[in-house]
């Protein structure tokens, strides 16, 4: 197939799931013999910009119409069978549907997060659960400034969600969510039961596994709030407290925590604050974990680090919510602690470290639950059988009800409820 793959990239001072997932996707598919090409935007020219323009960047977040253009006469010129859409902010915006539909080219797209049904994508408020947005106007995300503490930069997501809620919903054929999880809520919300397909993201073959009983207890990504950094250094804390664990903590990312857990790293042999790793240094450092660690605070719709561990032979101690749950059975191929609660987070972090006997159990465990589930293998199929199924719907030759007709369930599951996928 030729597919084109639409996407803005994230700014590269910070780690950034999406950005991975994309490139792993476009390397598997061409790897298979598909071409592929890129439609890309990158946050990091924003920098660049002259002061008006990007003065004019807020302005074209909900509808740029030079993108429409630039985009639909590369899609008459190239005729590709498919466009992959993953993220259109803040310099595509939904404009990219536009031009799908003017040059008659079907659309998927992958949800990473929320985005379709909350401003900032986190469904998350000051470090809480939050769905005030969900199924209704998103005027609440701009009156709490949801997107970095800021009315003025929710306005214009709030204003994009609303003004292209409907354009998402019936310009895009396939829907790709990344949980079951994600797509429970997102149903719940209105979107087209019928155009969601629960997609797992891959994770390449590491090239390396744990071998021993590890040296560390790892935490890899984003230093934010919503990743529950500062719910796992209280939790450390008590842990040290009682005597530690005898391993210690290494923290690698960079974000907005960043100072502050440096500071509280600083001076301590039970804790390593290493900053960002490059891809294979972070494969190095899973391979030597005792643990993995996600204790994320906002309703997580994958857990790219968990599925990674697992790659590696290595279990993870995860919040009990949001994907994390489909992902990990809980004391089979890792830890579920409660959301939320420090005490419980030590508690799994404890029993995870003290028993190597347990722990290489569920190592192996989590090794056949990600060659089952999670492997290249099993990524090429779906995505392979997303594209098929879109440019089937598009050609008259699909199963979606006619317009105006309620669906009642996905076309495809990925083998929902089984080792293949949830």
């Amino acid at each position: 197939m030729r597919v084109l793959v639409v996407h803005n990239r994230y700014a590269s001072a910070q780690p950034s799931g999406e950005n991975k997932v994309v490139d792993q996707e476009v390397e598997l598919l061409r790897a298979a013999g598909h071409r592929v090409d890129l439609f890309e935007r990158r946050s990091d020219d924003i920098g660049a910009m002259s002061l008006p323009r990007k003065a004019a960047v807020p302005v074209l977040v909900p509808w740029n119409p030079a993108v429409r253009r630039e985009l639909a006469a590369l899609l008459r010129r190239e005729r590709p069978d498919v466009v992959h859409v993953h993220n259109v902010f803040p310099l595509l915006s939904p404009a990219v549907l536009a031009a799908c539909a003017d040059a008659g080219v079907p659309a998927v797209a992958t949800l990473h997060n929320y985005t379709q049904v909350c401003p900032p994508g986190t469904l998350q408020r000051e470090g809480r659960p939050c769905t005030e947005c969900v199924g209704g106007p998103p005027l609440p995300a701009v009156r709490h400034g949801c997107y970095r503490g800021s009315r003025l930069a929710t306005a214009p997501l709030a204003l994009s969600l609303s003004a292209n809620r409907r354009r998402w919903w019936s310009g895009v054929e396939r829907f790709f969510c990344i949980s079951a999880a994600q797509r429970e809520v997102l149903v719940g919300a209105g979107m087209p039961a019928g155009r969601l397909a629960v997609k797992h993201n891959f994770v390449p073959e590491p090239g390396v596994r744990r071998t021993g009983p590890g040296e560390h207890v790892l935490y890899l990504g984003r230093l934010a709030e919503a990743k529950g950094v500062r719910l796992l250094m209280a939790a450390w804390d008590e842990l040290a407290a009682s005597g530690g664990v005898g391993v210690p903590l290494v923290i690698a990312g960079a974000g907005p925590l960043e100072a502050e857990v440096t500071a509280w790293a600083a001076g301590r042999d039970d804790v390593r604050y290493v900053g960002l790793y490059d891809t294979a240094r972070c494969r190095e450092a899973l391979a030597r974990s005792v643990a993995v660690v996600a204790p994320s605070t906002w309703l997580e719709a994958f857990g790219l680090v968990v599925v990674e561990a697992m790659a590696a032979g290595v279990p993870a101690v995860a919040a009990g919510h949001g994907a994390f749950v489909e992902l990990l059975e809980d004391g089979v191929t890792g830890l579920l602690h409660r959301p939320g609660e420090p005490g419980s987070l030590a508690s799994c972090l404890r029993a995870v470290t003290v028993d190597p006997a347990r722990n290489a159990e569920m190592g192996r465990a989590a090794r056949l639950r990600y060659e089952r589930g999670f492997s290249p293998s099993v990524g090429l199929e779906r995505l392979e059988e997303g594209y098929r199924s879109a440019i089937a719907g598009r050609s008259g030759g699909g199963d979606l009800p006619p317009q105006g007709e309620k669906s009642t369930g996905p076309l495809w599951d990925s083998h929902a409820g089984t080792d293949g996928g949830q």
